[in-house]
């Protein structure tokens, strides 16, 4: 997808829209989506968050905003969003407080994702990422059908129950025709952070396995790392504060694939020749 005219004002200079999701809750997808971003940026492109996960967003936390964020308003219409080590980020958590529970039902909820993704001036980027909420429901029914999404990722762990969940978000994807850009594994092993021994714990292969029962890519595996979680938890993920680690270079390895992905779909589609005779 390129930027395109009759996108809402807010989209119109957005070229990339990727969808990061899962099939349940706990797999790690937020923490995935942050640092995904980050080494896209890292890349040199230009890259913005939208948390979409109305009742639980958690980007403002992972990119270390104050509680008391708020955006800025243009023309008394546009959001303006709040920026990050260089990344554009729109939440729930920006016009809320934490002591605010969303007791929304799903029109209610679905609407507030509609209008701050819709009215927030996210002006030239590369890609923008949407933390998608876990499951199937409204909200990613919503967006699928109603946003030009490019692509989505897929996140799980290799436990069978969250296979099972992230299968179901896979199929939502390809009913509203949206290209499933492949899988990312994560809490893959548990290195023992005493003696460096490497065990899988919810089991082996579970998302090489899903990437090719949908003949899709397997984009990259990351440890259940206790250092992920804290750098995520403090608001410099792994990306920005461990930029010569391990799994800082998978990420960016899973970003390259991305692009790449991206890339090569745009070059599948080329013009027909088109004759032209005296006939």
């Amino acid at each position: 997808m390129s930027a395109n005219s009759s996108q809402p004002v807010g989209l119109e200079g957005v070229k990339n829209i990727i969808a990061v999701a899962s099939g349940k809750g706990g797999v790690g997808k937020s923490t995935t989506t942050v640092n995904l971003a980050l080494a896209m940026a890292k890349l040199g492109h230009k890259v913005g968050i939208l948390d979409a996960d109305i009742y639980g967003p958690s980007q403002g936390l992972l990119l270390g905003f104050d509680a008391q964020t708020r955006p800025q308003v243009r023309d008394e219409k546009y959001f303006v969003p709040p920026v990050a080590h260089g990344i554009k980020v729109m939440s729930m958590a920006f016009l809320t407080t934490s002591e605010t529970p969303m007791a929304w039902r799903g029109p209610m909820a679905t609407g507030a994702l509609m209008q701050i993704l819709t009215q927030t001036d996210w002006q030239e980027l590369d890609y923008l990422f949407v933390d998608m909420p876990p499951g199937t429901g409204d909200i990613q029914l919503t967006m699928s059908q109603k946003v030009p999404v490019t692509g989505a990722v897929i996140v799980t762990t290799p436990q069978d129950i969250a296979l099972l969940d992230a299968r179901r978000g896979i199929e939502m994807f390809r009913k509203v025709n949206i290209p499933v850009l492949g899988v990312v594994e994560n809490m893959s092993t548990h290195i023992c952070s005493n003696c460096g021994h490497a065990e899988a714990i919810f089991g082996e292969e579970g998302g090489k396995q899903l990437a090719e029962e949908y003949s899709v890519s397997e984009l990259g595996k990351l440890p259940l790392s206790l250092s992920i979680r804290k750098l995520a938890d403090s608001g410099a993920p792994t990306v920005l504060s461990e930029p010569d680690s391990d799994e800082a270079a998978i990420y960016l390895s899973i970003a390259e694939k991305v692009g790449a992905t991206l890339a090569s779909r745009s070059e599948q589609f080329t013009m027909p020749e088109i004759g032209m005779s005296d006939d």
